[in-house]
């Protein structure tokens, strides 16, 4: 008799094969709906590379925790991505429900890793692209506050 996978025991899984998401950026999960059959969590690593940035997105109805492990990431947010934020490595960044967002990387060397967890064990599902924003952001590099 063969056993199912028993989804109530603990898991120990390796991160996924990178893929690109919605958002333009590049993600290895580890602990999904998909993975080990979650019910409320996610989490994954993510990568931006040298100069690149995402696309401005919310997440709706779930909160987002990174933990930064190296590189530098800047971070529009708010309705009109007023608001910025630098992330080094150690720090911790939180990102409500719904608030929108773009994170980039200023640095011309070094990609920027961190790790997320988001309250949606499907991540992508959750993922709403904001092109308008876009706009209000064509070079996120410039004019970046001092943090």
């Amino acid at each position: 008799m063969t056993s199912s996978p028993n989804h109530s025991s603990c898991r120990l899984v390796q991160a996924g094969a990178a893929f690109t998401g919605k958002q333009g950026l590049d993600y290895a999960v580890g602990i999904s709906a998909e993975s080990v059959g979650a019910k409320g969590i996610h989490l994954q690593l993510v990568t931006i590379p040298p100069l690149a940035k995402a696309k401005a997105h919310k997440h709706e109805a779930h909160e987002t925790a990174i933990y930064a492990l190296s590189g530098v990431s800047g971070c529009w947010y708010g309705d009109a991505l007023e608001e910025h934020a630098m992330v080094q490595p150690g720090n911790f960044f939180y990102i409500p429900a719904g608030v929108p967002h773009l994170p980039y990387n200023p640095s011309a060397d070094a990609p920027c890793i961190a790790v997320i967890a988001r309250t949606d064990p499907n991540e992508q599902e959750s993922v709403v692209l904001m092109p308008e924003l876009d706009a209000i952001r064509p070079d996120p590099f410039s004019g970046a506050a001092e943090d």
